[in-house]
Order: C-alpha cells, then structure tokens, then sequence
C-alpha cells in the first residue's frame, strides 16, 4: 500500500507541474500568437481556463491527501536511528557471547631444524665475519 501511495504521489505532481505551466498568464496575448490559441477552440472561448482549473484543484487535492497519509505513516512507523540501535544492540549481544576455546596444544609454528638463523640485513646489524659493511647511503 505504501508503495502504492508513493507513485501516485509522485505521478500526481509531475501531473500538476504540467497542468500549471499549461494555464494561460495575465498576458495571453503572446501566448495566442506563439500557438496557444489552438486551445480556445478546442476548450470554447473560456473553457480552457475553467478545465484546466478544475484539473489543477483536482490535481492539488490529491497531492494534499497522498502528502498526509505519507506524513502520518512516516510519523507511526519506528525511525531509522531507532531500528539502527536495536541492530546494534543485537550485533553485540552476538558478540559478547563466550566463545569457543581454542585447542590446546602448539599454536606456533615448530622451530627449523637443521641449519643456522640468518639476521635479517638492518642499520642496527653488524656484518658477518668476512664481509665488509656497505657503504653508507649519502642524503
């Protein structure tokens, strides 16, 4: 139903901006000479204004009724920070559970066997025995 209201809401708005730009201003003169005076003859000489009138109230009345029935469920139904604060809360409800041990047992890797530790090259290292330091790297 919700999204029901929503279209017509908004079809019914596009449909107005169109039924007020198609009304004759206070100047009609111009608009008879650029080709608005097609619509005396098909309206009579003063049914266009009362038409059109007439679809503009129509128009406007049920943009007024689509606007509070949509203010009045926006204002009845939970806000969003509300239904935010409850995911939250739930998400760390599943979070604060106690979980699960870990196995008992290694949870290193076992050491290599079989050959020396290698230091990784750094400022603070000295050089092996019987190789020379690098050369220092000029700013």
């Amino acid at each position: 139903m919700f999204a029901f209201i929503v279209t017509v809401h908004v079809v019914v708005s596009v449909f107005l901006i169109f039924v007020i730009l198609l009304q004759p201003g206070k100047g009609d003169a111009m608009a008879a000479f650029a080709g608005g005076g097609g619509a005396n003859t098909v309206f009579g000489g003063r049914g266009s204004v009362t038409f059109l009138s007439k679809v503009t109230t129509v128009c406007a009345i049920i943009f007024m009724l689509t606007s509070l029935s949509l203010a009045w469920r926006s204002s009845h139904s939970d806000s969003v920070l509300r239904a935010r604060r409850n995911l939250a809360a739930q998400a760390t409800q599943k979070t604060s559970e106690p979980k699960p041990l870990e196995p008992t047992g290694q949870t290193a890797p076992a050491p290599v066997t079989g050959g020396a530790a290698v230091p990784a090259p750094g400022p603070t290292s000295a050089p092996a025995p019987g190789q020379s330091a690098p050369p220092p790297v000029k700013k």
